[in-house]
């Protein structure tokens, strides 16, 4: 029988160094993620100069091994990172994935020792900003259908298509393209399927620009969207990673890390929907007592925290169970995203119905966070595509069940 003591064992902060992760990140989120987030997201405009001070506190790179700049910690720690910056922002939590968990995360853990090397640390440190350039504008999750292509001539790809809706691919009101995107493209095919392959392309390289930002969103306005265009852009072969045709694999390696964090936003936006509604339900009245004394108001609340505590553990296991260095897990990270966002758009709608009016404008939050919950039902992976891919899997894999 194992020694280990369960009952001392805590699944959100399993050792020291998570505990003190989660203080240090809950406290830079108190001072300085919270007094910007409303201002940032009425202009629609990124914090840079805060994502640079992100970059001091060491976590840009927090899945990445030491000797590249990073952190070297686990999807633990990636997915409270996530929590505590969304109770407060999560559009620029959105920017803060888009940068460690797609472009970072996807170098580290696929790329070889000399790209790491050339990248990582100005990554790491917030000298760069980063990206991963996947969707297009008529393809989303069928990514086998894009369009985009690279075709090889001599020492350099050539590269011609249009990314869309790429969170980080400008980082200014000017269209000033982020420092380094990961492009998906294809290189041809084989047995009638076509090859996908990965490159690092840096803003510098000729035929890599903007094409628009995308304004007017409906949430997630702490981040910059934007339209990426490449146009006979040229790219060194020693920035493809690993062989052409290896995209699939990258993509999937890194798509349950993604998905775990975008379902971790979801908890951070549950959370601070349940700490308004409850405080406001405890102080204001109606007919001489506290709105927490009607019923349905005790529904809306009671519900909001065990939904919110149920998505908790299966995203705190998923993350607990999770190898980064291996797919090996998409049931469940498809699992908790479509459990948690979802969970996380409802807390939120109710925490803005307890409050009436109140709830509706930008002074008590909620309204954000309602704004910002939607984008997570939609990117990453739609609700529908999890839907597919967990029957799928499940099909195959029934024992699942008891794992």
């Amino acid at each position: 029988m194992s020694d280990f003591n369960w009952k001392e064992f805590d699944l959100y902060n399993p050792t020291p160094e998570h505990s003190m992760l989660r203080e240090t990140i809950a406290g830079f989120t108190k001072d300085e993620i919270e007094p910007q987030a409303h201002e940032f997201d009425r202009k629609e405009r990124f914090n840079l100069d805060l994502f640079r001070k992100v970059g001091e506190l060491g976590i840009l790179g927090i899945t990445v091994p030491d000797q590249f700049g990073g952190a070297g910690m686990d999807a633990t720690a990636a997915v409270l990172v996530h929590e505590e910056m969304s109770a407060s922002d999560p559009g620029f939590t959105l920017a803060y994935l888009a940068h460690s968990m797609l472009c970072v995360n996807n170098i580290a853990m696929n790329a070889s020792d000399e790209q790491r090397m050339k990248y990582l640390p100005k990554l790491c440190s917030g000298e760069w900003i980063g990206s991963m350039s996947m969707s297009e504008p008529a393809i989303g999750t069928d990514v086998m259908g894009m369009q985009s292509t690279a075709v090889k001539k001599g020492d350099k790809y050539i590269l011609n298509g249009r990314k869309m809706w790429i969170t980080n691919g400008t980082i200014d009101e000017n269209k000033t393209p982020c420092d380094l995107t990961l492009v998906y493209a294809k290189t041809g095919e084989k047995n009638g399927r076509s090859l996908i392959s990965t490159f690092l392309v840096e803003k510098s390289f000729k035929g890599f620009e903007v094409g628009q930002k995308i304004q007017d969103k409906l949430g997630m306005r702490g981040s910059n969207t934007a339209e990426l265009v490449f146009q006979d852009c040229e790219v060194p072969v020693a920035n493809l990673i690993g062989q052409e045709g290896d995209s699939m694999l990258h993509m999937m390696k890194n798509l349950e890390l993604e998905r775990l964090t975008l379902a971790a936003m979801s908890l951070g936006i549950a959370r601070r929907s349940i700490e308004i509604m409850n405080r406001y339900a405890t102080e204001r009245e109606a007919f001489g007592k506290p709105l927490n004394f009607f019923g349905q108001m005790q529904r809306y609340i009671a519900d909001s925290y065990a939904e919110y505590k149920a998505a908790r553990a299966y995203v705190y296991e998923t993350a607990r169970r999770m190898d980064l260095t291996k797919e090996g897990n998409r049931l469940d990270s498809d699992g908790v995203k479509l459990v948690a966002t979802t969970m996380g758009k409802n807390v939120a709608d109710r925490a803005i119905q307890v409050l009436g009016g109140y709830g509706y404008v930008g002074e008590y939050v909620v309204e954000r966070l309602w704004r910002d919950a939607k984008l997570l039902e939609i990117g990453g992976g739609t609700l529908e595509a999890h839907q597919k891919n967990i029957t799928r899997d499940l099909s195959k894999s029934p024992e699942a069940l008891y794992k």
